[in-house]
């Protein structure tokens, strides 16, 4: 026989119950805009059927529900959908951050233009055509040594403002790893949060959430595996505990561990190396070193992805063929081009004779002895001392007027073969074919760095909508429980007033025939 105040308290689990759905559906509605929040669901379930089995159990036709309770309150996450989101991420942060970089190296190149190297060239080539023709000009002569000098000067610019997008690229790459560090000490104090409350038979989905953002937040830096920990055995059977967090290579095997139940690692320049070292020769990058309890260090080869390794590309790194990156590529292929180009047309000078009837100064073009003695680019000039009278257009060892040979052939002197130049000069082809050649590549490179940033990002999306159909809050959907919670919360009262009304009869009514 059951309690005669068995129906109040059934109703009143029910009521209990329904109340609970509907703050859970109150705290999806109030964070329908907020970024990163997954949608919670109140799982519902009965509590423990009347009589439970035993010897003394009284003897019912059956088993009678008691009402029903909250199993759990859980966010609704699919992680293959989260692992999909974050290799778009991590794809998407490596193209844009290369797109970016060769965008600005173009921008600097400037190529096609009326102002870029070629057509500075082309203009040196057009007045040594004209001086050719007048070479006793003396107003041809001083249009040839401004556009030499334009020439150098040219040099200079490309080279600095190269030289200076690779230094704001190494101050990127500080900033970039220091925002890595900050995202790994939050991880690693959600951990922390999260090892606390989890024993205690709570599901802290807003601590999860946070975690999920800011690993989101990582995988556009570098290529991650995350792995759930084990949870202490008090913990809810949802529980996800602390995350483990490894930088996985090319072939998706870890090279190193940034979080665990332990704590987190710091990511760092090989010591001595990056843009903070004061030793020039050491701002190329050849690896990274995880600081803890002791250093783990790895080659930047290890790195598949990610926005931290197209920084890295395109600041520079010493691979295991030698030393690499778009900046320094550019920037070895400048300083060749400006070496070639000074020596050729001092070779062709030299082989002429000036106004003077002297032969040609073999130091048209000279390289300042300041700075790094390689930076060709940077360092040539046109030699101060080389006055209108000197530039030696004949090609007669004796003055002979009316004679331009000379400068025709250093008109030409972009179509000179190379194919004897030393080791630090071009050796193949032409100057005007090895700077085609230059341009081109870059072209090549942005605009396959521009269609994969494209694509990366559209992938990205197209799975962000999978994933936030999943998990984002649907005001429809919320309004709709918030109805079904609301009746049945309502229904749950209602028999409650019944079962009151029953037991009126049963108090009041009964047992008052004598009176």
């Amino acid at each position: 026989m059951t309690s005669t105040f068995f129906g109040l308290e059934t109703a009143k689990r029910g009521m209990n119950t329904q109340q609970s759905a509907l703050y859970v559906t109150g705290q999806n509605i109030s964070n329908a805009n907020t970024d990163g929040y997954s949608r919670q669901t109140v799982n519902i379930t009965h509590t423990e059927p009347y009589p439970p089995v035993g010897m003394n159990r009284p003897q019912l036709p059956g088993q009678m529900g008691t009402g029903s309770k909250i199993a759990d309150i859980s966010r609704v996450r699919d992680a293959f959908l989260d692992q999909q989101y974050r290799g778009q991420n991590n794809q998407l942060g490596y193209w844009s951050t290369k797109a970016d970089a060769l965008s600005q190296m173009e921008q600097i190149m400037n190529e096609p233009s009326d102002d870029g190297l070629s057509a500075t060239m082309g203009q040196l080539s057009q007045a040594l055509q004209d001086l050719s023709v007048h070479p006793e000009d003396e107003g041809a002569r001083s249009v040839v040594l401004n556009r030499a000098q334009a020439v150098a000067e040219t040099f200079h610019y490309l080279s600095n403002s190269l030289s200076e997008i690779q230094d704001n690229l190494g101050n990127k790459l500080q900033v970039s790893l220091k925002d890595i560090n900050s995202i790994l000490k939050q991880i690693n104090d959600l951990n922390n949060q999260i090892a606390k409350v989890e024993p205690n038979g709570y599901v802290p989905n807003d601590l999860y959430d946070d975690r999920d953002r800011l690993v989101d937040q990582l995988s556009m830096y570098v290529n991650i595996k995350v792995t759930r920990g084990p949870t202490s055995p008090s913990a809810s059977p949802i529980a996800e505990g602390p995350y483990k967090i490894e930088i996985l290579d090319a072939s998706n095997k870890s090279v190193g561990t940034l979080v665990d139940s332990d704590g987190y690692y710091q990511l760092g320049f090989k010591s001595g190396e990056g843009p903070e070292s004061d030793n020039p020769t050491e701002k190329m990058i050849s690896g990274f070193t995880l600081e803890k309890q002791g250093n783990i260090d790895f080659d930047v080869a290890s790195f598949s992805q990610g926005s931290l390794k197209g920084l890295v590309e395109s600041y520079g790194y010493v691979g295991t063929n030698g030393s690499s990156g778009i900046y320094p590529d550019m920037l070895d292929k400048l300083n060749k081009l400006a070496l070639t180009f000074a020596q050729k047309f001092n070779d062709i000078h030299s082989s002429g004779t000036d106004l003077n009837g002297n032969a040609g100064s073999n130091n048209f073009f000279i390289f300042a002895s300041s700075g790094n003695s390689a930076d060709y680019a940077k360092n040539i000039e046109l030699n101060s001392s080389i006055t209108t009278s000197m530039i030696a257009a004949s090609s007669s060892a004796t003055k002979e007027p009316g004679n331009g040979q000379n400068a025709i052939k250093l008109a030409n002197f972009q179509n000179e073969d190379l194919s004897t130049n030393g080791s630090n000069m071009i050796n193949k082809g032409t100057i005007g074919s090895f700077y085609a050649g230059v341009i081109g590549s870059l072209g090549v490179d942005a605009q396959q760095a521009n269609r994969l940033t494209a694509n990366s990002s559209n992938l990205k999306e197209s799975v962000d909508q999978n994933r936030q159909s999943v998990s984002s809050v649907s005001l429809d959907e919320e309004m709709v429980n918030m109805i079904k919670f609301q009746q049945a919360y309502n229904a749950s009262a209602r028999n409650i007033t019944i079962v009151d009304e029953m037991l009126d009869k049963i108090i009041n009514g009964l047992g008052t025939g004598g009176r």
